[in-house]
């Protein structure tokens, strides 16, 4: 069995895109949301980036050539996005918790 043919990572992947969908096509209204909205979208940015962690997580264990295909694409994607080439995507994804652990606490404070 290939890793992208595994039923558990053919159902991450569709929540990804799920979740990706949904945070996408609401984020402009972010601003107009009531402070329960916005702590629901602020949910499903901390449940999107945990499934993606695990999902690369796997990658990273995975020996299916497609599967190090991917990671190694992933790994490459941070340069562009203007990452250093020291910094790791674990180190992005740690980034990414605290920004949203301080987006929660800023919403909760208001």
């Amino acid at each position: 069995m290939t890793f992208f043919s595994s039923d558990i990572v053919r159902t991450e992947l569709k929540e990804i895109g799920f979740l990706q969908e949904r945070i996408s096509s609401s984020i402009l209204s972010f601003q107009e949301m009531s402070k329960e909205e916005k702590m629901n979208h602020i949910k499903m940015l901390e449940d999107l980036l945990e499934k993606q962690r695990i999902l690369y997580t796997r990658l990273s264990l995975s020996d299916d050539s497609n599967a190090i295909e991917m990671k190694n694409r992933l790994d490459e994607s941070m340069k562009f996005l203007g990452f250093s080439s020291e910094m790791k995507i674990n180190d992005v994804f740690k980034n990414m918790i605290d920004l949203i652990e301080d987006a929660k606490n800023h919403l909760q404070d208001e």
